[in-house]
């Protein structure tokens, strides 16, 4: 069993599975996110509390987590392995110009978001957890004023928001390739199906990748 992991193709299957986990985990982040935009902040406060306190979102959204990060990791293991030995590349190539760039440049990108990821981890997952954030309070419900820490760097730093658009244009790109080869490597690898997942990867790509974008271009330009 150890050796299938071991092989090529067992690689991209733990590739592929962490990645559908990552795939989920930014879909359920985006929704939470875009309610930024709707009202003063009491509709995303809410939301941010049923996240943190929920208890089947409290199991559900680690575990989702876990395997964002595992994904991570592992790919920085398998670039560094594959330096040495020679590159294992995903099975296949998109038809299209553009996701066939994103699969030659899928660890560059990966390495490129994870920087992003430590930066926008440190000031507001790090902030929110162990800092002073303050609290706000809607009926008899006391919360963290989350929608103030997020607002506030928004619309403080510009360079944050040209930050974070090119962090989430990065992950749509990596998306594009990501998510049709993830879903081919278990077995969703027909011609028809393969057609098919390509046109499915652009729109979830598009929607992560332009639902991020929104956020900081919000407050930028309209607070």
């Amino acid at each position: 069993m150890i050796e299938i992991f071991n092989s090529s193709i067992g690689k991209k299957l733990i590739m592929s599975i962490t990645g559908v986990f990552l795939m989920l985990f930014l879909l359920v982040h985006l929704t939470v996110n875009l309610m930024l935009l709707v009202g003063d902040g009491e509709v995303f406060n809410r939301a941010a509390h049923f996240m943190a306190t929920n208890p089947a979102i409290k199991i559900i959204e680690p575990l989702l987590a876990i395997g964002f990060v595992f994904h991570i990791i592992y790919a920085t293991y398998l670039t560094i392995k594959n330096r040495k030995t020679r590159p294992i590349g995903y099975s296949k190539s998109a038809s299209n110009g553009v996701s066939s760039w994103s699969s030659k440049n899928m660890y560059i990108l990966g390495a490129t978001i994870l920087i992003f990821l430590v930066i926008h981890l440190a000031n507001f997952f790090w902030k929110i957890k162990f800092g002073t954030v303050d609290t706000i309070t809607y009926g008899t419900e006391t919360m963290h004023n989350t929608y103030a820490l997020v607002a506030g760097l928004f619309i403080s730093y510009w360079w944050y928001d040209l930050l974070y658009v090119l962090g989430a244009i990065f992950l749509g790109f990596h998306l594009s390739h990501g998510f049709w080869s993830a879903f081919q490597t278990l077995g969703w690898n027909g011609t028809k199906w393969l057609k098919r997942l390509e046109v499915i990867a652009y729109i979830y790509a598009i929607i992560i990748g332009l639902g991020f974008s929104i956020i900081p271009l919000y407050f930028l330009i309209f607070k």
